[in-house]
């Protein structure tokens, strides 16, 4: 399956007899789109355990919720959420992570399927059998806090950053209240908000630009952001448009900034 799909091109496949539709949505507006089954990001689809927020769940517990959705190891799977894209391309990169590739982002997500005129249903599909899915976990994916820490100074790979300017350069507050803002050293930003364009990703040229514009020579990247869900969106940009890169700092400026004790109360 192709990195990104069209909402034409899923009306038009809707009937494919191993084609499973995740809706990633963080928020409902309370449409969703036929035989759309929950991938339930807030409690299935994490480890609730972590002290951090959307942690990467267990390949366990993956592999279950994914049998309870009714997903087996031949199934072909588009992911859209209610934004355009924001929290689907997370769930694209978990099921790289968790050995599965035949899964596509619906580019506009929702917006996008009925800016098209296409039908849409108030209630997900609740599978009537369970899947057969296997997890086959890519641990050098994930990249540690210690591995962070020690690139600081050995630089084997760049930290690529989808905060926002303000956020990155501490100039703005993070959502998280306690934290500072700020930047893991060495790093470089490229807000997730560059990639996109009316909620769909920018054309993989105008992508290739923008990475190279930050990038003179190819280098191995990390993606990071908050909390591991904006890093997924520049993470499937450089796939579609520079270089195939899918190690994510899970983390993020979360655990960074805990960790490091970069609290307002320390300022």
């Amino acid at each position: 399956m192709k990195t990104l799909v069209s909402a034409t091109w899923l009306h038009q496949h809707m009937e494919k007899p191993n084609l499973v539709i995740l809706d990633a949505s963080s928020t409902t507006n309370g449409r969703t789109i036929p035989k759309a089954r929950f991938a339930d990001l807030d409690h299935a689809f994490v480890d609730a355990s972590s002290p951090f927020p959307n942690t990467v769940p267990k390949p366990e517990q993956f592999e279950l919720a994914c049998q309870n959705l009714g997903i087996d190891q031949d199934s072909e799977i588009v992911v859209f959420d209610t934004k355009g894209i924001y929290t689907s391309p997370r769930v694209w990169w978990l099921f790289q992570l968790m050995g599965h590739s035949n899964i596509s982002v619906l580019d506009g997500g929702l917006p996008a399927w009925i800016e098209n005129g296409f039908e849409t249903v108030t209630e997900h599909l609740k599978p009537t059998k369970k899947g057969n899915f296997k997890s086959d976990y890519q641990t050098d994916m994930v990249v540690t806090f210690d591995q962070i820490k020690a690139n600081i100074d050995r630089q084997k790979f760049v930290v690529v950053d989808a905060r926002s300017a303000g956020r990155f350069n501490g100039t703005a507050p993070e959502p998280r209240k306690h934290l500072q803002s700020g930047s893991i050293p060495k790093s470089v930003n490229l807000p997730f908000e560059d990639v996109l364009e009316n909620g769909k990703f920018k054309s993989a040229e105008d992508i290739k630009n923008l990475f190279q514009s930050i990038f003179k020579e190819p280098q191995e990247m990390v993606f990071s952001c908050g909390s591991g869900i904006t890093a997924s969106i520049i993470l499937l940009a450089s796939a579609i448009g520079y270089e195939k890169s899918l190690k994510l700092y899970d983390g993020s400026w979360t655990e960074w900034a805990e960790l490091n004790q970069l609290t307002t109360d320390n300022k």
